[in-house]
């Protein structure tokens, strides 16, 4: 261990793991010839590169010092030096797991869309290897710029992955999505630029250190919560989330929920509670009711989908309802709870999509009505796809139970009715999932285009058991995921609550002398 932290020590690792995406989209651009090679020869490629990003990353999660909060694997290089604006990349136990989670997952959709996607099959890879190149980018930014023009160059090629090989009303979709998430970015922008007005630098471990007035500090807190609540998304602006699933491609509904909703949960835990604590304490009450009625409504409106995309789309808003009641209970359970789940989430709702569009590729339809009884021919794929559903329940021994139980724990310490009114998303989430499971697996086989579906075939097996292995891990043994994380996260909470209580102990003094004064 010791040989590979002093390798990494001299190697720009991070900008090797953000860059090689781009370096394979280049080699892509560079193949000629008849357009049956072009494609095949571009689905290798991009098989290579991705898991070679995955492979690569893995060294930054065994190189990686759990003991300490310090970003680790820097790297700074002055850009606009006279603005103060360098290219810095930084990693801490609050994003390295989504680093490695993007990198692979990536790999995993470019398998997923080996036979799916037919068309401009170039572009196609080519547009998903800049997307890991820009989920990887913002999760390592610690510079306001470089973070946001990662943040902000996601938006391209996941609009084109939806409006050119979406389904349905992909177009809608596309725009719609890229509309949503543009209208709040700009808003963060607006922020971003106040604070860097304010304290001259876009340094993102300096600015965590800064102290913002109170009344700035409700202007910027809103103007960040416009953009990272779209992306979570929260209710009520998440009505762009099951238009983009049902009309993305497997693949695109891959990433989508399993990395970009992650987008909005990051941004709370790494630029608006370090660097604005009185606002996120100001505004916890409205987080707290947003999060309650994104877990039950939603999940009341998943109960009546007869879509299956559609109904794991709204599942999913409901979820992340437990990621920003987790984060803004500001305990340590309840920020746990959130970074896990949205681990926990991004595999299962990932695994769920897939499982989604494998039996959609053999039947063109995403009714749920449409199915039954695919217990009796398909017993490998009904096997997976109760392990991935009893997750998204959240059963003991899966992924979902453990960030779910952190959060209800981080939430009864605060607030019992707050717990107790986001504990009856669990039941309705076995409800909708139960009725899902039932309708399409269980039940006779009567249909004849039913009858004839195969099981999962080998591609298809080495797609899905990665997923059901790290499903049953993170449920039976989550340590090694909390260990990463527990340092950075008791540094984040040690300095906002330090930063939180000096404003309650000023607060007596300042009214005493304006009493004074008056």
């Amino acid at each position: 261990m010791n040989a590979l932290v002093t390798f990494l020590d001299g190697l720009p690792i991070l900008s090797v793991i953000t860059f090689l995406p781009i370096v394979g989209a280049l080699i892509i651009l560079s193949i000629r010839g008849e357009e049956a090679v072009v494609a095949q020869q571009s689905r290798q490629v991009a098989l290579l590169v991705t898991v070679t990003t995955f492979l690569l990353s893995l060294s930054i999660w065994f190189g990686f010092d759990a003991t300490t909060a310090a970003f680790q694997f820097e790297e700074k290089v002055d850009w606009l030096p006279q603005y103060k604006i360098a290219y810095h990349m930084g990693v801490d136990g609050i994003s390295m797991p989504f680093v490695i989670l993007s990198t692979f997952l990536t790999p995993i959709c470019i398998l997923a869309s080996w036979h799916a996607i037919e068309k401009m099959v170039r572009e196609y890879m080519i547009a998903f290897l800049i997307l890991e190149t820009m989920m990887v980018g913002m999760f390592c930014a610690l510079d306001l710029i470089i973070f946001y023009a990662f943040f902000e160059g996601v938006l391209i090629p996941m609009f084109l992955i939806i409006g050119i090989w979406g389904g349905g009303r992909r177009v809608y979709s596309a725009f719609k999505f890229f509309l949503y998430t543009l209208t709040g970015s700009v808003l963060l922008l607006v922020s971003m630029l106040a604070m860097y007005i304010q304290e001259g630098t876009t340094d993102i471990p300096t600015l965590m250190n800064a102290t913002f007035a109170p009344q700035m500090q409700m202007w910027l807190w809103l103007g960040m919560f416009a953009s990272f609540a779209v992306k979570v998304p929260m209710w009520p602006v998440h009505t762009w989330l099951p238009d983009a699933h049902v009309d993305a491609p497997t693949a695109g509904s891959v990433i989508l929920a399993g990395v970009l909703l992650k987008m909005g949960g990051y941004g709370f835990l790494r630029l608006s509670m370090p660097m604005l604590p009185d606002a996120s304490v100001y505004f916890t009450p409205m987080v707290y009711g947003l999060s309650l009625v994104a877990i039950i409504y939603t999940s009341l409106v998943a109960l009546v989908q007869d879509d299956m995309k559609k109904l794991i789309a709204y599942s999913s808003v409901a979820h992340m309802g437990y990621v920003t009641l987790g984060i803004f209970t500001a305990t340590k359970q309840g920020v746990e709870g959130a970074m896990f789940q949205m681990l926990s989430h991004g595999i299962v709702s990932a695994a769920l999509f897939l499982c989604v569009g494998v039996v959609y590729d053999r039947l063109h339809t995403r009714e749920i009505s449409r199915y039954g009884g695919l217990a009796n021919n398909m017993p490998k794929y009904a096997l997976a796809f109760m392990v991935f559903m009893l997750a998204s329940v959240g059963l003991p021994g899966t992924a979902g139970f453990v960030g779910e139980f952190l959060v209800l724990l981080g939430a009864f310490q605060v607030n019992t009715w707050v717990s107790l009114l986001a504990a009856t998303g669990v039941i309705l989430g076995a409800a909708y999932m139960l009725y899902l499971y039932r309708r399409v697996v269980y039940g006779e086989l009567t249909k004849d285009d039913v009858k004839a579906m195969l099981d999962l075939d080998a591609r298809e097996v080495v797609i899905l058991a990665p997923l059901v292995i790290i499903v049953m891990w993170m449920g039976v043994y989550p340590m090694p995921f909390l260990d990463v994380m527990s340092v950075s996260i008791d540094n984040l909470l040690t300095k906002y609550h330090a930063a939180t209580a000096a404003k309650a102990a000023a607060a007596p003094v300042a009214e005493t002398l304006l009493a004074w004064l008056k």
